[in-house]
């Protein structure tokens, strides 16, 4: 297994996380020097706010852990593609380098849909989709089945 799969797994198993918990299984870790310096994942509904997005709880998770807002040595690694929110706080957090998962036909702001990533704003993220793609849809799928 290759890095890029190994850290995108344990998105993965934040995103079952999320799942088990009946939240949008969408799971995110971010990395620094190849080791996970930070986890997050979809809580929503529970915390019923709707800036808890797996993004945005990891990027939280990880100013805390490094002590400040500029994540410019770090990588995302999400399971599914950022939405316009998320992709405004990684340009925000200066996050030089994502990776994801599933694309996302309805929100997906790093190519699907638009691609903020391109837009000429201060910081352009490089971004990188389809990694465990296949599992990823899956697991949203089976989440989606299962709500109606």
């Amino acid at each position: 297994m290759n890095v890029t799969n190994e850290f995108m797994l344990a998105a993965y198993e934040m995103a079952k996380q999320a799942y088990d918990d009946g939240e949008v299984p969408v799971g995110a870790v971010i990395v620094r020097e190849n080791e996970i310096v930070a986890k997050g994942r979809n809580r929503r509904e529970k915390a019923k706010n709707a800036l808890l997005h797996a993004e945005i709880d990891a990027i939280d998770n990880a100013c805390k852990a490094l002590g400040g807002w500029r994540l410019w040595n770090c990588e995302l690694y999400v399971t599914l593609e950022p939405c316009p929110m998320c992709a405004g706080a990684i340009i925000n957090a200066h996050i030089p380098k994502v990776y994801f998962g599933a694309y996302d036909f309805k929100n997906g702001s790093c190519g699907t849909i638009t691609n903020l990533f391109e837009m000429p704003y201060n910081f352009k993220p490089e971004c990188v989709g389809g990694i465990m793609a296949d599992e990823c849809s899956a697991l949203l799928k089976d989440f989606f089945k299962k709500l109606r």
